[in-house]
């Protein structure tokens, strides 16, 4: 059974997303500069036990492309109506970098509808995590000058329309550990994605509201404001060793208490981990789903 192409609407936006297998529902999140084919190796594996569902998010690929709504809560909420659509209560769910910032939130405040939670590539106060970081070091500093450009209003969105092809380059290719891992063919899917209409516009907002300076000073001010109460769904973590985008002690440097059942760390792999080490991701997904 080969997977499927398919929209719902969900939080008043169309999503598009592709589902293959039956069973128990699992939502998988894809990140920044993606789109439902970041867990291309994931879905025929995990389809044969779940119902495995990858939803386009708001603003990329083939999902609707609003002027907003691109902040953590809205973008959980979108998740959480997508399962209500799907006909479910809850859902596994599974989320990677942009995407494991969504569904720690989801977790936090539609904790009924998380039935278990694994997390790739994702520190759990991402906000925190890297802002600490990026004020901390200037190799941090110059991991993510991606993030910290993509601030500056107007200028880049021009420069990402002129300059993706590097961009893709330098995220997919410069920044990867296991190098095999994305072809050119990879590396133009990725781009003609990126380039339909209001796609570029849309990424604009993830990312600033994934780096987002109000809250960097609201967190440094107010630490306290961050929930600390443990979540209720069990919860693994996944690191790819060698991250060269996010430092693997950003999750690690946060108090994680008793609600972190598992935590793995995949030896010789960078941030996109489902995507370099699919073999052990798939593995260790089976093994704590199941």
């Amino acid at each position: 059974m080969s997977w499927e192409h398919r929209y719902i609407q969900a939080n008043s936006v169309q999503l598009h997303y592709v589902t293959q297998g039956s069973g128990k529902l699992l939502i998988l999140l894809h990140g920044l500069f993606e789109f439902w084919y970041s867990w291309r190796h994931q879905l025929p594996y995990l389809s044969r036990q779940f119902k495995v569902v990858v939803p386009d998010l708001r603003g990329y690929n083939d999902s609707d492309k609003p002027h907003n709504g691109y902040d953590l809560d809205t973008l959980s909420t979108d998740i959480s109506a997508l399962i209500h659509q799907l006909g479910y209560d809850k859902a596994h769910i599974v989320g990677h970098d942009w995407g494991g910032a969504i569904a720690w939130n989801l977790a936090r405040r539609f904790p009924t509808k998380v039935d278990k939670l694994a997390v790739l590539s994702t520190p759990q106060r991402w906000h925190t995590a890297l802002t600490q970081g990026i004020s901390q070091s200037w190799e941090h500093v110059q991991r993510n000058w991606h993030l910290l450009a993509l601030q500056t209003p107007g200028l880049p969105q021009w420069l990402i329309k002129e300059n993706l092809s590097s961009l893709l380059t330098y995220l997919f290719q410069q920044q990867v550990v296991r190098k095999s891992s994305f072809t050119q063919a990879n590396a133009d899917l990725y781009q003609a994605a990126l380039q339909k209409p209001g796609v570029i516009p849309a990424l604009l907002q993830h990312a600033r509201h994934c780096f987002n300076l109000n809250d960097w000073i609201v967190n440094w001010i107010s630490p306290s404001r961050l929930s600390n109460s443990p979540l209720a769904a069990p919860t693994l973590v996944m690191w790819g060793e060698d991250d060269n985008l996010v430092s693997k002690t950003g999750i690690f440097s946060q108090s994680l208490s008793n609600e972190i059942i598992i935590k793995r760390s995949i030896p010789d792999c960078g941030h996109w981990i489902q995507q370099e080490a699919p073999n052990s991701v798939n593995r260790e997904l089976i093994e704590f789903l199941s």
